[in-house]
Parts: structure tokens; sequence; C-alpha cells
């Protein structure tokens, strides 16, 4: 294959990364939680054979996937009036139990399950202090303190119920999604200087559809540039076969 062919499958294949990433944003706009991505690239230089009017090896630069960045930055805090929704404001991440182990979320959507355990919307069990937080219909209001500190009143007395266990990562980006606005890492997962909580409410997605949707022109751009490119550097090598099949031998 022609080189100038090799790098532009290399061009189109980064765009296709990258519609991939900016449609995996638009579709979490909603999501409570959710951080926007953005698709990454490297120039890979290689050395390749030099064609017949060219003389020793032709540098060659492709696209390279490098993966994607994440950016961290807080999302818009949004009061729901939910008694179990909770919104972390900085830093720090809810920490819930699953079966594959532990994982960290910013999505405070929580309900309370069958059993009356804190729980996420899969299902999995918010993790306090103590374990486990375990809530039951004889505990009356609950009142969730910016710290974490779970609290209920019953006939005017206080209860102390557990208290959330929110921690931080030195590093956020760097830790690895799992589905279901879930993350996980093997960093060593610390206290934050300061915790803020907000009860009934939720921290929405950090997602900005209009800008998402211009750079999704600017990849469709650039790959409509890209395929023309391919096919005119197609249509000249027809156009040479078809010449060459032409010249009386």
């Amino acid at each position: 294959m022609d080189n100038s062919l090799l790098v532009s499958l290399s061009q189109q294949l980064a765009a296709y990364r990258a519609m991939d990433v900016i449609a995996n944003n638009l579709a979490n706009v909603s999501t409570p939680g959710f951080k926007r991505e953005s698709a990454k690239f490297e120039e890979y230089v290689t050395q390749m054979r030099p064609s017949e009017t060219q003389k020793g090896p032709q540098s060659i630069s492709f696209v390279k996937d490098a993966g994607v960045m994440r950016d961290t930055g807080q999302g818009e805090i949004t009061q729901t009036g939910a008694t179990y929704d909770l919104a972390i404001a900085g830093q720090g991440f809810f920490q819930v139990q699953t079966p594959q182990g532990m994982r960290y979320t910013r999505d405070g959507h929580f309900s309370l399950d069958a059993n009356g355990n804190l729980a996420t919307s899969q299902g999995y069990q918010v993790q306090g202090d103590g374990g486990t937080i375990t809530i039951t219909p004889n505990d009356g209001d609950i009142d969730i303190a910016r710290d974490g500190s779970i609290s209920s009143v019953v006939n005017g007395i206080g209860n102390q119920l557990g208290k959330l266990k929110v921690v931080a990562f030195d590093d956020p980006a760097a830790m690895t999604k799992e589905g279901a606005n879930l993350y996980s890492t093997t960093q060593t997962p610390n206290t934050p200087a300061t915790v803020a909580v907000t009860q009934r409410a939720l921290e929405g997605s950090n997602v900005q559809p209009v800008v998402e949707i211009s750079h999704m022109i600017e990849v469709m751009r650039a790959y409509e540039a890209t395929s023309n490119l391919s096919q005119s550097q197609e249509t000249m090598m027809r156009q040479a076969i078809d010449k060459l099949g032409s010249t009386p031998s």
C-alpha cells in the first residue's frame, strides 16, 4: 500500500476514535458525577523504503492513539430533595463495595436496599468509616452533615448512625473506569483535607454539550479532508494504471 494511504488511514482511525469519545461524553451529559474525556494522540515517526523516485529511507509520520485524558473538574451541584442524594464539592470519592472489590464514584444517587443498606443504583453498598451503612425505618429523619456524618432524630433525640467514607487520591485522572460510573485504582486512598458533602443534591456531569458538538464538527471536517485526500490518491493511481494499460507494448 502507498505510504500516503497508510498515513491517511492512521488519521481516519484517529478521527474515528475521537468521535467515539465525544459521543460517549454527549451520551453522559445527564449522568451524575460523570467526568468528560478527550482523546489523546501522539505522532509516530518511522522510516520507510524509498520509492523509485526517492533516495534513502523516508521519514513517515503516523497518528498513534495514546488513550484518553479525563477532565476531573467540578460539575454543577443541583438540589433534588431526595434524602439519600449526595454530592461532593471539591476533592473526594464515595467508596462502595462491589463483587470485584472496592470501587469509587462521584455519583451520589443512593437509596436504601431491601436490607436497609445505603446503596448505589446498581445495588452496591456504600461504605462508611465502620463498613456498610444501615438505616432502619425506626431511625426517623435522616440528616447528613457536610463532613459525611449521618445522624437521625427520634422523639427529639439525636443519634449518630455512622459517617460516610469519602476518600481522595493523588492522581484522580489516572483512575481506571469500570463502568456504571465507578472507578478502580491501585493508588492508596487518603482522607481529603476538607470534606464537603451536600445532602439532597447531586453533582452533574461536567460535559458542556456546545463544546462537544464544536469538537465533533472539527473532527468531522478533519475526517472528510483526509478521506478526500485518500480518494484523490486512489484516483491518480487508477489513472496511472489505465495509462499503462493502454500504452502499446
